[in-house]
């Protein structure tokens, strides 16, 4: 009965990986040349809105040390 068992449970782990292979046979996939070209276009279509590239203005800056206190 258990050897039934662990069969019965081996044939649903085969049947849930081919289920996943035909799904992931199904997308749709474009050459990495063409991606990266999509990517890179992309960088540079929107490097001007990029903080890293182009800096953070100070008065928006969370991470700017915290000025003191001219009362103390």
């Amino acid at each position: 009965m258990s050897n039934n068992n662990a069969s019965s449970s081996s044939v649903a782990v085969v049947q849930k990986a081919v289920k996943q292979l035909r799904l992931e046979a199904k997308i749709r996939r474009i050459n990495v040349s063409q991606a990266a070209t999509d990517l890179k276009n992309f960088c540079l279509q929107n490097a001007h809105k990029d903080p890293l590239l182009v800096g953070v203005p100070s008065s928006d800056n969370p991470f700017r040390p915290p000025k003191s206190c001219g009362l103390l």
